[in-house]
């Protein structure tokens, strides 16, 4: 069992950064795949970035490359979303989460665990 907790989201001008955290209890953390995602309202859950468990593959939305950066620390439990050049569109609830699959995936459905959201809130 895995437990994901978001952190570090907020409200932030366009232009700004963020950076989002999402701690996992758990030993097997780092033999997982992680992935954000970001939910916004009346909208359809969609895959932001993918890593895989060594940190050495990383994937992302059209909307967010060049702007986004996911990496992990697995000696800390923990996954971070960089964003930069936030755009109004960004505003979401951004969600991390973790694949027991060998390879990530932008698919959410084969996710596994998944932590509470954190809100992002990006004004014009």
């Amino acid at each position: 069992q895995v437990q994901l907790v978001e952190s570090g989201g907020g409200l932030v001008q366009a232009g700004g950064s963020l950076r989002l955290s999402c701690v996992a209890s758990g030993r097997t953390f780092s033999t997982y795949p992680m992935g954000w995602f970001r939910q916004a309202p009346g909208k359809e859950r969609e895959s932001v970035a993918t890593i895989s468990w060594s940190g050495g593959n990383t994937y992302y939305a059209d909307s967010v490359k060049g702007r986004f950066t996911i990496s992990r620390d697995n000696a800390k439990n923990t996954v971070y979303l960089q964003m930069t050049s936030l755009k109004p569109e960004d505003t979401a609830v951004y969600y991390c989460a973790a694949t027991t699959r060998s390879t990530p995936t932008m698919t959410a459905v084969l996710y596994d665990y998944w932590g509470q959201g954190t809100q992002v809130t990006v004004s014009s």
